[in-house]
């Protein structure tokens, strides 16, 4: 039986000195959504993230692999210049173009505890497919 029904779902994976972060889903956007939470899951426990506020990203490229690395960096940009941590996101997709609603709240720093900070989504280990099973997966390495 595949997993086509799967929950989705996200996972690290070690990367050399660098952490690498991938989301498995049942549509593209759903794998898009769940690297981004593997994403903030290396910089804090997501269970001590509220989704009190949101901010709404929007960008562009070339092919899916592109938007996936534009996606995630976008995310990264928006941790660091509104001091924001997520624990939530809604993908949109379509014709080359993301529009990602990010839900999060203010980094506290002594509720959350941050470990690593994020400095940026790498090209190194990036892969955007339909998996076998059905399932799309969502994948690079970010730069810790």
């Amino acid at each position: 039986m595949g997993m086509a029904g799967a929950a989705p779902f996200y996972e690290h994976f070690e990367h050399q000195a660098d952490m690498g972060v991938r989301g498995l889903g049942r549509t593209c956007e759903e794998a898009f959504e769940q690297a981004a939470l593997a994403l903030t899951a290396v910089v804090v426990p997501l269970e001590l993230v509220e989704a009190k506020q949101s901010v709404t990203v929007r960008c562009a490229a070339a092919d899916v692999e592109l938007l996936l690395l534009d996606w995630l960096n976008a995310v990264v940009y928006q941790m660091s210049a509104s001091r924001m941590i997520f624990r939530r996101f809604k993908v949109h997709l379509e014709g080359g173009r993301v529009e990602g609603e990010l839900f999060g709240e203010g980094l506290d720093v002594e509720r959350h505890q941050p470990g690593v900070e994020v400095k940026a989504a790498t090209a190194t280990a990036l892969r955007v497919a339909r998996l076998p099973d059905g399932m799309w997966l969502a994948q690079l390495v970010v730069d810790v």
